[in-house]
């Protein structure tokens, strides 16, 4: 099993772990607080299992009907994470209306208290493990999760902090306006998932510094060619797709113009993990200018 569907599958089963833990939190303390703390973790559950959906579905090798495979099947999981993130918020917005038109009291039970703290902790180890995996094998769908845990962690804290201090201080409403708070922070994290993940369907080009890497080797590689131009690249999960032009000169065989564009694609396969070129020759009239640019 690949690194990221294994991660995946594990981070269902802290999401359940955690979910239990927050909503035993909240039964105990009746704080509704931790209740927007203990339904933003049903999000993550529902989150995780479509991870691993997207993730079987990536994995899948290219045919006829997709030929240049199944990789984007992953920002639709990101997609999702950010449409049910956006459905938590409003639930959560729902239950601070209805408790602020009917003010009840809650118990800052410390076992209930040390029961969400420790749910935070696991968290925040599996989110800081999500990320870094996410990003070393370019993931969104890991990715993804590993943000909105990030926030939740966040969040989890800063709930904590004030169910304890409106339990001493007896104003019961600091509760429900912590839960709010709670909500506009879920509603930034699904807004922020939702646009990279949509900048991945739209064909998005790759960071700077990859980019950056891509023409090193390209101008590199090169030689004997007049001009590479017209560069262009693509990213699809993990997946980067590279074309450009080659121009070569007019009287240079097919074999040789054969065996620059093989140094090329070798070299980028050995820089730029799951890279896909495609190289299109030209003869000498197509020269933008000399040397060998990369536009």
């Amino acid at each position: 099993m690949a690194v990221s569907a294994r991660v995946a599958m594990i981070n269902v089963g802290i999401s359940l772990l955690v979910l239990a833990l927050k909503y035993a939190a909240f039964l105990l303390t009746g704080s509704v607080a931790l209740y927007s703390d203990a339904l933003e973790s049903i999000v993550n559950v529902a989150t995780a299992i479509a991870a691993v959906v997207a993730l079987r579905v990536s994995a899948r090798p290219a045919d006829a009907a997709h030929p240049y495979g199944y990789a984007k099947a992953e920002y639709f999981s990101a997609v999702i994470v950010g449409v049910l993130i956006v459905v938590a918020a409003i639930s959560i917005m729902r239950e601070v209306y209805l408790g602020w038109l009917e003010p009840h009291a809650f118990n800052a039970a410390p076992m209930g208290l040390a029961i969400n703290a420790a749910a935070g902790v696991i968290n925040a180890v599996w989110c800081a493990t999500l990320i870094r995996t996410g990003r070393r094998v370019r993931s969104p769908a890991l990715i993804a999760d590993g943000q909105h845990l990030l926030t939740d962690v966040i969040s989890s804290a800063g709930v904590l902090i004030g169910v304890v201090v409106a339990a001493f201080s007896g104003w019961e409403r600091l509760d429900l306006i912590l839960a709010g708070l709670v909500a506009l922070n879920i509603l930034w994290s699904g807004y922020k998932v939702l646009k990279e993940s949509v900048g991945g369907l739209m064909d998005q080009a790759v960071p700077a510094e990859t980019l950056a890497q891509i023409r090193k080797v390209i101008a590199a590689q090169a030689i004997g060619a007049i001009e590479a131009h017209d560069l262009r690249t693509r990213q699809a999960g993990r997946m980067i797709f590279v074309d450009f032009h080659l121009v070569v000169p007019r009287d240079m065989p097919v074999c040789e113009a054969h065996a620059i564009c093989d140094r090329i694609e070798d070299a980028l396969e050995a820089e730029v993990a799951d890279v896909l070129v495609n190289i299109h020759v030209e003869p000498d009239e197509k020269a933008k200018q000399q040397g060998v640019p990369v536009l």
